[in-house]
């Protein structure tokens, strides 16, 4: 097998979209699409599933990705071990969720780029799960913990969410007195079809039934919502503390509690610039409130 193909087909792997892997391989997008059907006739196996979200790989292609990532740990390895004891360097491709990603990690990685010149970070904030077993991170950053794969998973910390409004809106609208208030208010949310966690349904456990009438499965869109005073909507803490024009609402009765955990896959998570990425985001995120 060639070893160009190789490595394209593992950058495909973790940039599913073919046109974000071309460009991130600096090749066109046909091209890449051209050596991925030669690898697969090759190897007389079907790598990737060709969906309306990109390449997803199969499970011989994740069969083959896990071979290929070891062969490019093992790699990177043997040229690192001389060095061990030197500044660390690499890159990490740490996923978290959005709102955490742009909120706290954007831009705490000032600091970590000052204390750790020659790593380098591809932050993946999105609005889903970035999968560390199919390669699309070293590392991310979750709301739930997982189940299956190599990984190593630690619990980071707790945090909060509270229902938000603007002052302007809440003048504008009935009181809230109760839970059952919320009836007579337009709510913001998650698109009930493109939640990707359990833990992002909300409203259900302020009031069964409750469903939103603005939404979006972006929560930075969500929080510009309850910004312009669309509305009341879950945030949490640590974003909407951060706009002066947000107030709690019943601020005694509704406070929702989730968690973030690390997952790191086994492979890397022995290198030394993730130990120190993980470390770093457990400092960071120890405060959280």
């Amino acid at each position: 097998m060639n070893w160009d193909d190789l490595k394209i087909f593992l950058d495909v792997a973790r940039q599913p979209k073919l046109d974000e892997a071309a460009a991130h391989l600096h090749l066109d997008a046909t091209t890449v699409s051209r050596r991925i059907k030669r690898l697969e006739t090759e190897l007389g196996l079907t790598l990737f599933e060709r969906t309306r979200r990109g390449h997803a790989l199969t499970p011989a292609g994740e069969k083959l990705a896990d071979r290929v990532e070891a062969m490019e740990s093992l790699s990177f390895d043997i040229m690192a071990e001389s060095t061990r004891e030197q500044t660390a360097a690499g890159r990490i491709r740490l996923g978290a969720t959005e709102g955490l990603g742009s909120a706290v990690i954007a831009p705490a990685l000032a600091d970590f780029r000052r204390a750790h010149p020659n790593i380098d970070v591809d932050l993946i904030a999105l609005s889903g799960f970035v999968s560390v077993p199919k390669r699309q991170a070293d590392m991310s950053v979750l709301l739930t913990r997982p189940s299956a794969g190599r990984l190593r998973v630690r619990r980071l910390t707790d945090y909060s969410l509270r229902l938000y409004g603007t002052a302007e809106y809440l003048a504008a609208t009935p009181p809230v007195h109760s839970r059952t208030d919320l009836e007579q208010h337009t709510l913001i949310g998650y698109t009930e079809d493109l939640i990707y966690s359990s833990q992002l349904r909300y409203l259900d456990e302020l009031l069964p039934g409750l469903t939103p009438h603005l939404c979006s499965p972006s929560i930075v869109a969500q929080l510009e919502m309850v910004a312009a005073g669309a509305g009341l909507g879950i945030l949490p803490v640590f974003m909407a503390d951060r706009e002066p024009h947000l107030v709690p609402v019943l601020a005694g009765d509704i406070e929702v509690r989730r968690s973030f955990w690390l997952a790191v896959h086994e492979d890397v998570a022995g290198l030394k610039r993730n130990s120190l990425m993980a470390g770093f985001l457990a400092e960071l995120l120890a405060s959280l409130p």
